[in-house]
């Protein structure tokens, strides 16, 4: 397209200006029709939302036994038996805090499963630097009354541990089994060697909506040992959040 004057006299270039502004202005005027729609239109606030409140308080109504522990836990008077560096038997005091968040409903075909998904840091006693981590779920099985913890420590060993629990219990205990096809126990090369964990046993005791304890023992086979080392941990939280 040339610009210059035409044969009838008019320009061009000054149609094409009227044109751009024409079309400049259809803009700005759906644009501010757009902003007044979008700002009209109401966020989605899901902590806010009633379907957020009643899906929260379904995933935690349907945990049975574990429904009290949603929330975050911080206990200071724990105890920890564990082998020292020589393989004998060192003793500490230790803080911890465990935070439980509500995932919902999981479908295994006809199994239905509620859980909670947890994480445990644990520190000595005047230390800032943590000695013990876990991260995992907690699940609840209605159908069969089965509890589960299924969880890895970044020392590579990961446990699948349950039992069969009352649906308002406030006692429990769970078990795992190293070989099991189903509650068991897995480690890497260097600690199935060494160190070998064969038997983990956990018992939980609720106290009250806002106080729990444990009490668990780690088995462990260690090498050119003849008896079994009891890897002993206990602890009482109490609710912060």
């Amino acid at each position: 397209m040339s610009f210059g004057p035409k044969r009838d006299g008019s320009n061009d270039a000054a149609d094409f200006a009227a044109v751009l502004s024409m079309l400049f202005s259809a803009c700005v005027v759906g644009y501010n029709i757009n902003k007044a729609n979008f700002r009209s239109t109401p966020r989605w606030d899901l902590k806010a939302s009633s379907r957020s409140k009643s899906m929260t308080d379904d995933a935690i109504e349907n945990l049975g036994p574990l429904a009290v522990l949603a929330g975050a836990w911080e206990g200071e008077k724990g105890g920890d038996t564990a082998p020292s560096p020589e393989r004998s038997t060192a003793h500490r005091k230790f803080r911890e805090r465990m935070t439980f968040d509500p995932i919902g409903r999981v479908d295994n075909h006809e199994q239905m499963l509620y859980g909670l998904r947890y994480a445990t840091t644990a520190w000595p006693e005047g230390g800032d630097d943590p000695f013990h981590e876990e991260v995992g779920y907690w699940l609840w099985d209605a159908g069969r009354q089965q509890v589960m913890r299924c969880f890895i420590v970044p020392r590579g060993v990961t446990v699948l541990a349950g039992g069969t629990v009352a649906p308002d219990a406030t006692n429990f205990r769970l078990a795992a089994e190293v070989g099991s096809e189903t509650y068991g126990i897995c480690s890497n090369l260097f600690l199935d060697d060494e160190f070998k964990t064969i038997r983990y046993e956990f018992e939980v005791t609720i106290h009250d909506p806002d106080r729990f304890s444990y009490a668990e023992n780690t088995v462990l086979q260690i090498k050119g040992q003849r008896e079994c080392f009891d890897h002993k941990d206990e602890n009482t939280l109490v609710r912060v959040a």
